[in-house]
């Protein structure tokens, strides 16, 4: 399909001090998880985004120097000569589809406790680093010309490994923030009190790195608009005003990550724009932000209105590497959309590399050789393959062996496709999570060889009837009654109670006769708070129990936690943290502190245990030893997770199938002596 001309300024290339960028499609730093100890995997995802479109490419945070160190976090870095050289293999992957490469040279300040390194942290304050019991040196003027060298020789090793643009940081609160910032820097010398003295580093490090490399790269800056607290946006005005002069493009923020980086249940697309719209005109250079953008109008809007020149992604970009590569062919329902559940920031939280609900082949491109539009044809195609459920996984499933040219029978038993991504998307904000469906569905509508059966619940004796010699077992997983997790290694006798409804039975329309509600959340996801949230809006009353100390605990990886606990508390749930259910009792729960076994109850009129799951893998036992060529479970009927790791395993059994040589995994690690 022909790309609608309205959409042609998208692809207009446009000069940034001494480079072009080819178009207005820009990949701003983002983590990856891979950081310096996986070179050849950050070059593999990297290259990709420029294969599939995206004009300037950019690292995540690369520290400058040993006292600059995040670890346990993955970060890139240009400490020496050995850098340069791993840095410039992504800078090679980015150039050979014409894209440019950038990279976000940073510095932590006492944001980086340094356990690796051992160098005290730095700061404009002697202040507690962050999350670790020890404190920052406060910087004198020695310090602070040490670090002006570091930056200078940093950004010369970026030149050497052939970056394009070259960022100054000096956003999300890391050191040239905390000078910046003035509840952060009390200092009384130049490099303190007055606006112009707190941003004087700033400044010395743009002037210093635009000396050192703008004869051939540009230089940016990351910079948010306002101060910690949300004021002094105009003061901040006037430094992107005199910063003007020195810098090629500014990539403006805000520093509440929380929107910045918010999930869609609290944030939606474009949320930045009545924070960053004044920058182009304060400035007169081009301007860049990130909004979660994923529909095509709304970034020809952002261009044609003047807020941005280029659109900002990351999260985008790691859903759907080839979404500038689909907006320029006119294919926008090919575009796979991001869903902001965060899994992607979750796992660089965790020390591992990204990967993404949407996109199974996200940190996969150099491990296991993925891309995320091309599969291997099979090599013999003619046997059918039944895939028995057509959640998340049968739907993956699916889809790449359909690509790979196998015939495709779909049976699944509801008469809506979906499994628990149906029921998932109901919980308030979550409506964006059926993409994961949704998208899917539409790919297979345009595939011949992939038929869809809805309301086709299968026996093992309906199964061996098809008389398909391959079949897939993707029928999920349903949440126990019973109790067993984290908590109760085996069933709680008195959970077998009229009162116990699972979370699947609530978010398919069942509603307690009875309350107060006591949802057991021992699970820690988003299942349990979701439901406590749906719940209290529907102004049932609801008590949330939980072992952990906050509310839905791991969403803290996904960025949620904290309006997730406020949401409940402005509904007017009850939180009990730091307990366990231990029984149920007439008209109460029994509870017990996690830690000192002190008991108390809770009055309780219906229960909700988000404890564990139960794989529904009976059709996958039943169909042993009866004949068939391959027989597989897949997704939650294998191994209950979240969705993108149900996501993930219908991709990769799909390319294994029948593809003995799919199945080889590269470590890339250190050898001794190699």
């Amino acid at each position: 399909m022909p790309r609608d001309p309205r959409f042609d300024i998208l692809f207009q290339p446009l000069k940034i001090g001494p480079v072009t960028a080819p178009n207005r499609f820009w990949q701003v730093p983002h983590c990856t998880g891979m950081g310096f100890a996986l070179p050849a995997t950050l070059a593999a995802m990297r290259g990709v985004k420029a294969e599939g479109g995206w004009g300037v490419v950019n690292t995540e945070y690369c520290s400058i120097h040993p006292s600059s160190d995040d670890t346990p976090a993955p970060y890139a870095s240009l400490w020496d000569e050995g850098d340069i050289a791993n840095m410039a293999a992504m800078a090679e992957a980015v150039h050979a589809h014409g894209a440019l490469a950038g990279v976000e040279l940073w510095h932590g300040g006492w944001r980086a406790g340094n356990i690796l390194s051992r160098e005290a942290p730095l700061g404009p304050e002697s202040m507690l680093a962050e999350t670790v019991p020890w404190q920052s040196q406060r910087m004198d003027r020695q310090d602070i010309r040490a670090l002006r060298d570091w930056h200078r020789a940093a950004a010369l090793r970026a030149k050497a490994a052939d970056f394009d643009v070259v960022y100054v940081y000096a956003a999300h609160t890391y050191l040239l923030t905390q000078f910046l910032d003035p509840s952060t820097n009390p200092r009384a010398d130049e490099y303190g009190g007055s606006f112009a003295a707190r941003s004087r580093l700033i400044r010395e490090l743009v002037e210093e790195t635009r000396e050192v490399v703008g004869d051939r790269c540009a230089v940016a800056i990351r910079i948010e608009v306002t101060d910690e607290d949300g004021s002094g946006g105009e003061e901040r005005a006037r430094v992107l005003a005199d910063l003007a002069p020195l810098v090629d493009v500014f990539d403006v923020t805000i520093p509440d990550y929380g929107t910045e980086m918010g999930p869609s249940r609290f944030v939606k697309e474009a949320a930045l724009e009545g924070h960053i719209a004044h920058v182009r005109a304060a400035t007169g250079k081009p301007v860049v932000a990130v909004g979660r953008f994923t529909s095509p109008e709304t970034m020809l809007s952002q261009v044609r209105r003047g807020i941005l020149d280029f659109i900002g992604a990351a999260r985008p970009s790691i859903a759907d590497p080839f979404l500038p590569a689909k907006i320029r062919e006119g294919r926008f329902e090919d575009i796979r959309e991001c869903i902001g559940c965060n899994i992607c920031y979750a796992h660089d939280g965790l020390g591992a590399p990204i990967r993404c609900t949407q996109n199974p082949t996200m940190g996969e491109e150099w491990r296991r050789g993925w891309h995320p539009e091309r599969v291997p044809a099979l090599k013999r195609s003619d046997d059918p393959v039944l895939i028995v459920g057509a959640g998340p996984a049968g739907l993956e499933a699916a889809l790449t062996l359909g690509r790979r040219g196998a015939t495709v029978m779909l049976a699944e038993a509801s008469e809506e496709p979906g499994g628990r991504v149906n029921r998932e998307a109901r919980l308030p904000g979550l409506s964006e999570w059926a993409r994961v469906r949704d998208w899917r569905l539409s790919q297979l509508r345009q595939m011949a060889n992939v038929s869809l059966y809805p309301a086709s619940p299968m026996s093992a004796e309906d199964v061996l009837a098809t008389e398909a010699p391959h079949v897939m077992v993707a029928t999920g997983s349903l949440w126990r009654a019973d109790g067993r997790g984290r908590s109760h290694p085996r069933p709680v006798p008195t959970f077998a109670d009229p009162r116990t409804i699972t979370p699947d039975r609530l978010l398919e329309g069942e509603r307690p006769a009875n309350g107060p509600v006591v949802i057991f959340d021992d699970e820690g996801y988003h299942i349990g708070a979701g439901l406590a949230d749906l719940l209290a809006g529907e102004e049932h009353e609801v008590t949330y129990v939980t072992p952990f100390g906050t509310v839905a605990d791991w969403t803290g990886y996904t960025v949620e936690q904290a309006r997730l606990q406020a949401r409940l508390i402005e509904r007017g749930v009850r939180i009990v943290t730091s307990h366990i259910v231990t029984a149920l009792a007439p008209s109460a729960a029994h509870l017990s502190c996690a830690y000192s076994a002190r008991e108390c109850r809770v009055p309780c009129g219906a229960f909700v245990p988000v404890t564990s799951r139960e794989p529904q893998d009976s059709l996958w036992q039943a169909l042993k030893d009866r004949g068939l060529a391959t027989l597989t479970r897949i997704g939650d009927a294998r191994a209950p997770g979240l969705i993108a790791h149900a996501v993930h395993d219908g991709h990769r059994f799909a390319r294994e199938f029948l593809t003995p040589e799919a199945q080889a995994v590269r470590r890339e690690r250190v050898i001794l002596g190699g």
